[in-house]
């Protein structure tokens, strides 16, 4: 499975899982995240089309924390030390 298929696969739910742990409706996850009630609802379902920083926002209400992994940079730094 490719990275983005995975991806789309897990974000979904990840959010739904982590709003329930948490008692949040999508209503109020929304006002925590300070996004619209619709733009909870889309991504539990499936839908992939939201920008960068709204998914950051929602991933940030629920304590989710983003990590990067490049391979590239990492051999990088390991090539300075």
């Amino acid at each position: 499975m490719k990275n983005i298929d995975k991806f789309k696969k897990e974000i979904p739910e990840l959010v739904r899982t982590h709003r329930k742990k948490s008692s949040l409706s999508q209503t109020a996850l929304a006002e925590l995240a300070g996004v619209g009630k619709t733009v909870i609802f889309d991504l539990e379902h499936g839908k992939m089309t939201i920008q960068v920083d709204t998914l950051l926002h929602i991933l940030d209400a629920l304590n989710i924390e983003v990590r990067l992994l490049s391979p590239l940079l990492q051999a990088m730094k390991e090539t300075k030390e």
